[in-house]
């Protein structure tokens, strides 16, 4: 019960992260739950579709289809991710000043919500796929079903409401500053997301190996709860590779590059 119970906490536990922060940042647009909510079920039954023909994926790919399939999950979900803190650079004031004028209206420019769609279902199936799997893991190691399923359920319950802790601490923040918060959230989420696919890369073998250049278990094990946290909003490793570091730097000056200059009036006033 407890191996199930922690599997799905953490599972759980990213996915609503991801999905919290998407919330909070798009605070007071109408029919964002509607896009986001959307984007979740389709992510749940892509997890299950995922789930089904997960060892003819593997076997496609010689073994490594899994690692293959999380990466390729990650480098979209940080497009995604990418493409709302771009636009969010150019529209946070026009947005902050409609949202206190007339309060869910949506401004003109609207955000693309399929984007939010995308995002979220991504950080679900990625999630659920890999729950899923884990638990078959466990249930053929002799696990019973019942003491599963309690597990998963505990799980599945201290996920959702650590990510409800945290959404409503991030409500709390005033609206100008909620934009600035969550774009830091997702610039940090999304750096950390390139750097673990790149990780899965070099598990297929289509990325080259190296050896840590430190580790940090000791101090913080990444399997503890701080450090789960810390690696699905930061992307803490405690043993990361050259690799590792050069995905996650390389997305936080690309992104945040892209922020600085789409936020310049300049920049703005010529694209518009």
């Amino acid at each position: 019960m407890l191996g199930s119970s922690v599997i799905v906490f953490r599972e759980v536990l990213e996915a609503a992260l991801v999905i919290t922060i998407l919330l909070a940042a798009t605070r007071g647009l109408a029919g964002r739950n509607r896009w986001i909510g959307g984007g979740v079920s389709m992510g749940v039954v892509g997890a299950v579709i995922v789930a089904f023909f997960a060892s003819s994926i593997a076997a496609a790919f010689e073994g490594i289809g899994q690692e293959i399939f999380n990466a390729g999950v990650l480098f979209l979900a940080v497009l995604m991710l990418a493409w709302h803190n771009i636009w969010m650079s150019s529209h946070a004031r026009k947005m902050v000043a409609s949202l206190k004028q007339v309060g869910n209206e949506v401004t003109s420019g609207e955000l693309p919500f399929y984007f939010l769609s995308v995002a979220a279902g991504l950080a679900v199936l990625r999630e659920g796929s890999e729950t899923v799997l884990f638990l078959y893991g466990i249930a053929a190691s002799g696990e019973g079903i019942a003491q599963m399923t309690l597990g998963g359920m505990l799980g599945l319950a201290g996920g959702v409401a650590v990510g409800a802790l945290l959404y409503t601490g991030l409500l709390r923040i005033p609206t100008a500053l909620l934009f600035r918060v969550t774009g830091w959230l997702i610039l940090l989420l999304a750096a950390g997301m390139a750097a673990t696919a790149s990780g899965y890369l070099s598990q297929a073998g289509l990325l080259p190996s190296f050896a840590p250049l430190w580790n940090t278990s000791g101090i913080l094990s990444e399997h503890s709860v701080i450090g789960q946290l810390l690696h699905i909003l930061v992307g803490y490793q405690a043993r990361p590779t050259v690799i590792d570091l050069g995905f996650y730097f390389g997305t936080l000056i690309l992104i945040g590059a892209g922020m600085v200059l789409i936020s310049k009036p300049k920049f703005r006033h010529s694209s518009a």
